[in-house]
């Protein structure tokens, strides 16, 4: 077995279904052929020897218990498991089969365990095809719907959570099903003010973009739903990705690309522009602009190939390229309209740095005393810049150093690592990043499949910041996060402050499928799979429970609707010993005086009462999961809504409040039919804010710095020897 990649911490969420998101215009390994875009027809939809190969493998491994943490024979009970989560992948809402179609699937559903073999895949690219045949009915269903009138005077609901509903017995009881979601689409959009032509032609569109995605789905996009529906029912985190999917996650990890330095994304049946990377050919250029539609894709001196309706990747495969390569694009600027002149515009591909993703940092001024925040996305790292021994190797580490550098030099009194939203990254990361606030010393454990435990320490002696450290996290930081934020708790180094983590407390491996055919180009994908499970240095796991924060923050979502304890098959929380390691502080004395201020402060904190408020409502509407589709009684809440929101308004800007995004009435429409440059702005411009939550871990580490400062019986119970090597006292 070849030697597989450095430790990954899975990310919370799964990769989006090509199509669905923006993708940045990446270099693969070699220069791209020009893809086939067109929809596939049912017919076509067929496992390929690749994909028959690819699932062996896949099967192969997670056979093995030499490899994997948790072994699962797979037999015809995991077999129903696969089919079941195959089919809640394709319609988990049960808005496109019929429960006609469930029985027909159900003589299949024995075998699934063979199809995973990779000797009976077929059946599985039936279900997707006819998938793909029943979201065409409906979109003409939809699109036939908006042609007749619609009563808004009536007491109907719309019932849009159906995880748990029965699948419709005849397309009649579809049809009304989908009567109901039309009608609250249209809804929407009248109480934002909109005409009936305005309206019919929004969702005219809106429903034949639905439909254009769907058809241009293909066999490969099958192959990778259904294994991944196996790879899930082991355990939450394994995962397959296809050799497309893969490259996509490695550049995420390292942060670095070879293409232009754009992000497209989908509009109608244009690809647009939707971000500009600062110092990539794009930007550099001059000629390219947010928004701007791009038409046609040449090689160096090749033809053009008209990419109109074109799925996202397949234009994204076209775009990327070598660095030192040519690529034109024929563009219809932003500024022109969709009947202006085109532009055509020559780029060289360079190397480009994703700086989205990066660490970042910022000051905050908490009673006289400034604070600074490192914001970090993910734990990314360049793992074959790394391996070649490049000095310049991009990492979370080597960057979060440099701003810690930069805050000290600042002389900042103290620092908040922000890891809320960061679902994980790169073990080696988790711990070198440990290591820049620690002397030396275990940062986490991993015991593998076979049952040996090691230790992963920081080895370098010296920190890179020794004053006051907090760690902001939320119920979205997971994996590498919780491992850092666990390890500065366990040392008593910093406060943790946020909400309880997500939970994810196992450790996975990425192997390259094409290793074991030694294929030079990429063909059979790759596979991420659980080879063990982490534990605290004090013992304890972050599985299933998290890291409990020291100050808990209002919580945003529940441990029953999100995060590890929401999988069934989830691995269960447990204990190994400790592993031997000093302490820096106990931050338990602490805690009682900086829960009473911190109380005292949110109470008065306007921006955290609306916060909160609105959290209230958002439970309060999902619990009920109905809408109703009465106008007067859903122009009844948008009133309310509206004057609330204005209310917040006004009070924002006589209390100078700038927290918090400025909101905005519901206009009806989706993301992607909103002017994407407006977008990009209004993101902008939230990524620059401290919002509440921020200030006020900011205001929680100068209360402590303040009670250590003014305190020395308490400072002698929480900094024993004084907390050295670190600093807390002004």
């Amino acid at each position: 077995m070849p030697k597989p990649l450095p430790l990954l911490l899975a990310a919370l969420l799964p990769l989006a279904l090509a199509g669905t998101s923006a993708v940045p215009a990446a270099a693969p390994a070699a220069a791209p052929a020009a893809p086939r875009s067109a929809a596939a027809p049912a017919a076509a939809f067929a496992p390929t020897a690749d994909q028959i190969g690819a699932a062996r493998m896949v099967h192969g491994v997670l056979s093995d218990s030499r490899y994997v943490y948790a072994p699962r024979p797979l037999d015809a009970k995991l077999g129903a498991v696969v089919f079941r989560r195959y089919l809640e992948s394709l319609d988990r809402q049960k808005l496109f089969f019929l429960q006609e179609d469930i029985d027909r699937f159900k003589a299949v559903a024995p075998r699934f365990d063979e199809a995973v073999r990779g000797n009976a895949m077929q059946p599985a690219f039936d279900i997707y095809a006819l998938y793909m045949q029943r979201v065409a009915e409906r979109v003409a269903f939809a699109r036939e719907r908006l042609k007749g009138e619609f009563d808004f005077d009536t007491d109907e609901v719309w019932h849009y959570k159906r995880e748990d509903a029965p699948w419709a017995r005849s397309s009649i009881e579809l049809d009304a099903l989908w009567a109901k979601y039309v009608k609250n689409d249209w809804l929407r959009l009248k109480l934002a003010g909109r005409s009936p032509e305005e309206i019919r032609r929004t969702l005219d569109r809106r429903y034949a973009q639905l439909g254009t995605r769907v058809a241009k789905l293909k066999p490969e996009d099958a192959f990778e739903t259904f294994l991944n529906a196996y790879t899930t029912s082991l355990d939450p985190h394994t995962s397959y990705m296809g050799p497309r999917s893969a490259e996509n996650f490695n550049m995420s990890m390292r942060l670095s690309l070879e293409g232009i330095g754009a992000v497209l994304q989908t509009q109608d049946d244009y690809v647009v522009v939707r971000t500009l990377v600062p110092g990539g050919p794009a930007a550099k250029s001059g000629r390219i602009s947010v928004g701007d539609r791009i038409v046609a894709v040449g090689q160096g001196d090749g033809p053009m190939v008209d990419v109109m309706g074109w799925r996202i990747d397949d234009v994204v495969q076209l775009v990327r390229g070598p660095k030192g390569t040519r690529v034109r694009l024929d563009i219809i600027p932003a500024a022109h309209g969709l009947d202006g002149e085109h532009v055509l515009v020559e780029l060289v591909r360079e190397r480009v740095k994703l700086e989205e993703q990066a660490a970042r940092r910022q000051l905050i001024e908490a009673d006289g005393r400034r604070i600074g925040v490192i914001r970090l996305p993910t734990f990314y790292a360049d793992f074959e810049a790394k391996r070649r021994g490049d000095p310049d190797a991009r990492s979370a580490t080597t960057d979060v150093a440099r701003l810690l550098a930069e805050l000290k030099a600042e002389k900042v009194d103290g620092v908040v690592v922000d890891l809320r939203g960061n679902g994980g990254g790169s073990l080696t990361e988790a711990v070198e990043l440990t290591g820049l606030f620690i002397d030396t010393g275990p940062v986490v454990q991993v015991r593998e499949a076979g049952g040996r435990v090691s230790v992963e320490a920081d080895d370098r002696p010296g920190v890179a910041w020794d004053g006051p450290l907090a760690v902001l996290v939320d119920r979205s930081s997971a994996s590498a996060s919780e491992i850092f934020a666990a390890a500065i708790q366990d040392y008593g180094r910093g406060l943790v402050l946020g909400e309880t983590t997500f939970g994810k407390g196992t450790v996975q491996n990425l192997i390259d499928l094409d290793r074991f055919q030694n294929s030079r180009q990429p063909r059979f994908g790759q596979l991420k799979l659980t080879v063990a499970q982490f534990f605290r240095i004090s013992g304890g796991t972050t599985q299933f429970n998290g890291v409990v924060p020291d100050i808990a923050f209002p919580v945003t979502l529940d441990a029953d609707e999100f995060g590890e304890s929401t999988y069934e098959n989830a691995l269960p929380a447990t204990r190994i010993a400790p592993a031997e390691h000093r302490s820096y502080g106990n931050f338990a004395p602490l805690l009682l005086p900086l829960a009473q201020r911190h109380e005292a402060r949110i109470a008065k904190d306007v921006e955290i009462q609306w916060w909160k408020e609105d959290v209230a409502q958002f439970r309060a509407e999902r619990e009920r999961g109905t809408i109703s589709l009465n106008e007067a009684e859903r122009r009844a809440e948008r009133e309310r809504a509206e004057a609330r929101r204005l209310h917040r308004e006004a009070e924002r800007k006589r209390l100078g409040l700038n927290g918090l995004p400025p909101t905005r009435a519901d206009d009806g429409l989706q993301a992607d039919e909103r002017d994407v440059a407006q977008q990009v702005e209004e993101e902008k411009a939230a990524e620059n804010l401290i919002d509440p939550l921020l200030r006020e871990s900011a205001f929680v580490l100068s209360d402590a710095i303040h009670l250590l400062s003014r305190d020395a019986r308490l400072t002698a119970l929480v900094l024993p020897q004084g907390g050295k090597p670190t600093r807390w006292a002004d």
